[in-house]
Parts: structure tokens; sequence; C-alpha cells
């Protein structure tokens, strides 16, 4: 039996997502105070997006060419995220290196098949069946 998928806190890559965002606000703490209005504020902002993004994609989720530029921004977060974490791992700040390691950078790095075409992933409207959600 499947799950059934009622919000955007739901799916598994928002979850994931969450995590990572607060993760990197947590050692993010650890950054130096002169990189708090550059390598930290630009490192919490992209990865608080990528949710943010996601839920946003969930709620357009019935309009094609919404969701996909929602999935796609999120995308670009991610990739934006990932940058800022190569940058910290580069620098003198060693916390940021546990991130190329962790489960949580699969979420830095999503399945192509994430950017399928969207028509096979997005919900039914009403009186349809059901498709599997690629977020599950």
């Amino acid at each position: 039996m499947t799950e059934r998928i009622e919000s955007f806190g739901d799916l598994r890559v928002y979850q994931a997502a969450f995590k990572l965002q607060q993760e990197v606000f947590k050692v993010s703490k650890a950054f130096p105070k002169e990189e708090m209005f550059s390598l930290t504020d630009q490192i919490r902002r992209s990865s608080r997006a990528i949710g943010a993004n996601l839920a946003e994609a969930w709620q357009k989720r019935r309009y094609e060419a919404h969701f996909v530029s929602k999935l796609s921004d999120s995308d670009a977060e991610q990739a934006e995220t990932q940058h800022w974490l190569d940058t910290a791992s580069t620098n003198p700040h060693p916390s940021a290196v546990n991130f190329q390691n962790d489960p949580l950078s699969s979420v830095l790095r999503p399945p192509s098949s994430v950017f399928c075409p969207p028509s096979r992933h997005h919900l039914p409207l009403a009186n349809q069946r059901p498709q599997q959600c690629f977020f599950r």
C-alpha cells in the first residue's frame, strides 16, 4: 500500500531539505564573524530556499509550467548551497567538510529523474486515478 501525501510536509525530499537547512544553520554557527554577511548569510538563505521552493512547487502542482519552474528554482538553490558548502570546505571552516559524505548530500545532488516531463509526476485532478508522485 502506498502512503498518501496530504501536504508538502509529507514529501521525503522536503523532509530531507528541511533537515539539511537545520544542519547548515547549526554548522554555520561555527563560521568566523567576518563571514557573517557573506558566506554565512548566503549558505543559510540558499539552503532554506530549497525546501521553500519545493513547498511552492507542491502548491502549484496542478499547473505544469509553475510546477516545473519551482522545481527548477529548488534545483538552482541546491546548486548554490553546494557551491557555498564547497567554498566553506576549502576555507578554514572544517565543519562544512562533514557535508561531503553526509546522507543529506543526496538533497544537494538529486537524481536526474527529478526533472523528467512533469506530466508524469504532478497529481491528477479530481475524479482521476492517482499517479505515483516522484517525491516519494
